[in-house]
């Protein structure tokens, strides 16, 4: 979609991840040719995010969309008004329209440009916030609002880039129950970030008993797939079913990350369009089957899955 701002704040973060599209390394993991999705993994672990628990639903459950085969509200979206800020108890500052509803942002969209990528029946599940009457509130900057120009021509709002949405399931201010839907879809923060009582940085590392490993901003940790490819340029052997257990990791700013190492750290295009986030050039993930902060349910799942370590490596895996 085209893109329209109304501030270019974003720019020398755009320019700081151009400055690291530099040759990919690799370090020895196996290759192989067939995609494996962890079917055989447990199911243990796996909650249902429309209970407003903020955790995933299954993979394959619903429409894919979240809204388990149901739409929401015919007809015009509503104006979004002015912006407020809402201390969530599970999730910290979270952004919310003039009626006190949480917005949302999707990992499939991108921020750099704004793109949004959610039409036909995701639309009708998560409906775009119109951007003409955004404003912004006390915590709010105004800076950060800008627009996309969606397929039908609507203007969306944007925060930081990010496109913004509400959830059709969310029916009394202060509902959060498109918090972590199958694993894309997250609160937005004032700062367009994913909304989080920690306040952390997109990508960070954290001691864990499996070693220091990357977690997201969430806390959720990072899982690397070793029949993916960094070398000679990043490709994702995970499509289809597999993304709906593994979601891929958005593009986060090298300046938004902390203990991470900086070679090889940017974003790349699926073959789907979506941008996903790479450590030392290898894909990541995380794992719908993990429910809350620390858990590592993924962990050498089929013998392919693994959490990454601050250099990219897979932890745990056979040498």
């Amino acid at each position: 979609m085209k893109t329209s701002w109304r501030s270019a704040s974003l720019t020398a973060t755009a320019v700081a991840v151009l400055a690291l599209t530099t040759a990919c390394g690799q370090d020895g993991a196996p290759a192989a040719s067939s995609q494996n999705v962890g079917a055989t993994a447990p199911a243990a672990g796996l909650g249902d995010s429309a209970s407003g628990s903020g955790t995933a639903a299954p993979a394959g459950t619903g429409n894919g969309y979240g809204a388990d085969g149901q739409q929401g509200a015919a007809g015009t979206p509503k104006p979004a008004g002015r912006l407020a800020v809402v201390q969530n108890a599970k999730l910290g500052k979270t952004l919310t329209d003039s009626a006190g509803m949480t917005l949302y942002r999707f990992d499939q969209d991108t921020a750099e440009p704004s793109e949004s990528n959610c039409d036909g029946p995701c639309a009708t599940a998560w409906p775009p916030v119109p951007a003409d009457d955004a404003s912004a509130g006390a915590g709010v900057d105004k800076a950060l609002l800008g627009e996309v120009t969606r397929t039908d021509g609507s203007k969306q709002l944007t925060i930081a880039g990010w496109p913004a949405y509400r959830f059709a399931k969310d029916t009394k201010a202060g509902d959060v129950n498109g918090q972590g839907k199958d694993g894309k879809w997250y609160a937005l923060a004032p700062n367009g970030k994913k909304a989080t009582l920690a306040g952390m940085p997109g990508l960070w590392v954290k001691k864990t008993e499996l070693g220091d490993i990357v977690v997201d901003s969430n806390g959720m940790t990072v899982y690397r797939f070793l029949k993916d490819k960094a070398w000679p340029k990043s490709v994702s052997a995970c499509t289809g079913a597999c993304l709906e257990k593994w979601p891929a990791v958005a593009p986060v700013p090298p300046n938004d990350t902390k203990g991470v190492k900086k070679k090889g750290l940017m974003g790349f295009t699926r073959p789907d369009g979506t941008k996903q986030m790479t450590v030392n050039c290898w894909p990541i993930y995380t794992f719908s089957g993990d429910r809350v902060p620390g858990d590592t349910n993924g962990q050498g799942i089929g013998g392919t899955w693994y959490a990454v370590s601050p250099e990219g490596k897979p932890v745990g895996a056979p040498k």
